[in-house]
């Protein structure tokens, strides 16, 4: 699994071999350029989503729920289902705590599938003192393994673990029958999912868990160096990368401008097209 935010990547991932998309509101970051994932907005998720989706029509595709976006579990089960009809998704995930086995609950009743994250939690950064690992004693860990069993118990069909210990995947593998996603996790998760732009070496700052896989910067901007400097040097666009008139076409033009003072310096014409009549042209 990995994090996709539009049509064109999940074609070509699902192409490469790529099961299993996360449409994150980590979008907030690489995407739009916050600091945060907090900005972020259920409308503009819900459209990244299904772009995902029409990318890699065979993929399991899930969208996220935004900050916000599920305060109350009307309000989570109104934007779930929102989510699910527009974009097509096969699941949502949600950051929860203790107070969101409810929602779970009422999500999973109404037929929403729910991956249910874990661990360090974006949306509470705020509350978790920053990015952070969670899970750094004993008795953390077991608070987290119980609250993802109770979440397994209310109906969560997956669990995204982030940034924790590997003991946390290990001992809830042994306890639940769902489908267990580390991200950050250690191996015995069943998935893992990174950020793209983190493993294509897009990221200002990469997690340690997110392996560096590709330099996608370099030949980016060495692309588009290449381009500024052949608009400078006048070699782009060539004969070959514009559109030109025939032979007959530009001299009847050239006699028509004549009167307003005009000239024509374009690179060439057509000779490749063959010259109509004018009786020919009006058929």
């Amino acid at each position: 699994m990995l994090t996709c935010y539009d049509y064109t990547t999940a074609r070509l991932l699902s192409a490469a071999g790529v099961r299993a998309f996360l449409v994150g509101d980590s979008a907030a970051n690489v995407i739009l350029g916050h600091d945060s994932t907090l900005p972020i907005s259920l409308e503009f998720l819900t459209e990244l989503t299904a772009a995902v989706r029409r990318g890699a029509p065979d993929a399991l595709v899930i969208g996220d729920l935004p900050f916000g976006s599920y305060s109350t579990r009307q309000q989570a089960l109104k934007s779930a289902a929102s989510m699910v009809k527009l974009s097509g998704c096969d699941a949502i995930k949600l950051e929860t705590g203790r107070g969101h086995i409810g929602h779970v609950q009422s999500l999973a009743d109404n037929g929403v599938a729910v991956v249910a994250h874990l661990g360090l939690r974006p949306q509470s950064v705020k509350l978790l003192g920053g990015y952070k690992s969670q899970g750094k004693t004993a008795d953390e860990v077991m608070r987290i393994v119980d609250l993802a069993h109770d979440l397994v118990v209310a109906g969560a069909a997956a669990v995204l673990l982030e940034a924790v210990p590997g003991e946390v995947a290990e001992l809830l593998a042994q306890l639940v029958e769902v489908p267990i996603i580390g991200c950050g996790a250690g191996p015995s998760c069943h998935s893992h999912v990174v950020v793209l732009n983190d493993i294509l070496g897009l990221s200002d700052v990469t997690p340690r868990f997110a392996p560096k896989l590709a330099d996608m910067a370099s030949p980016l901007q060495l692309a588009a160096r290449k381009y500024v400097k052949d608009i400078q040097a006048r070699h782009y666009p060539s004969a070959e990368q514009s559109y030109l008139l025939a032979a007959d076409q530009r001299a009847e033009l050239e006699t028509e401008i004549e009167q307003w003072g005009l000239n024509l310096k374009s690179l060439s014409v057509d000779k490749s097209r063959p010259t109509k009549t004018k009786q020919e042209r009006a058929k």
